[in-house]
């Protein structure tokens, strides 16, 4: 009898183990299915595009059929005009620097230094030494005062 138990127990034990480890290996395939069914149903976050301001940008809320601001941006400096009578008259209201932002954090804000050699002679030139520009929701924006008078002007890409 001791003979039939020693087997009997060795193929017990095998069948146990087998069952287990097939139990075990059919534990992590559901783990492995759920767990990629998670991640496949968990968008990953778009990375955030840097803008590129570079280009021409024409004001959006001009209260004029024939008057608007415009602005250039290229390389490290922004020109602003008023332009006037249709777009026959254009009077140099900003010259200075620029600074692209480097990630897509929203809104964008830099201080623009005057370029005085090329704003001192223009008569409608703002005298300030620097002014603040901000981008947000594809719109370039800054403030404008001119005798006693401030808006903001808010430009859209050309």
């Amino acid at each position: 009898m001791k003979k039939l138990i020693a087997p009997i127990a060795v193929a017990a034990a095998l069948m146990l183990a087998g069952c287990s480890a097939d139990g075990a290996s059919d534990v992590a395939k559901d783990a492995a299915t759920s767990s990629s069914t998670v991640a496949a149903a968990t968008p990953s976050p778009e990375p955030v595009k840097v803008p590129d301001l570079a280009g021409n940008w024409k004001q959006n809320n001009t209260k004029s059929d024939d008057g608007w601001t415009s602005a250039t941006v290229e390389g490290d400096t922004i020109t602003v005009n008023f332009v006037t009578d249709g777009g026959d008259t254009t009077s140099l209201f900003w010259v200075g620097t620029f600074t692209a932002p480097t990630d897509g954090s929203s809104p964008y804000t830099w201080t623009s230094t005057r370029d005085k050699a090329a704003t001192d002679t223009a008569l409608l030139a703002s005298t300030d030494d620097t002014k603040v520009f901000t981008y947000a929701d594809d719109e370039i924006s800054f403030p404008v005062s001119i005798a006693g008078t401030s808006t903001t002007v808010r430009l859209s890409r050309e």
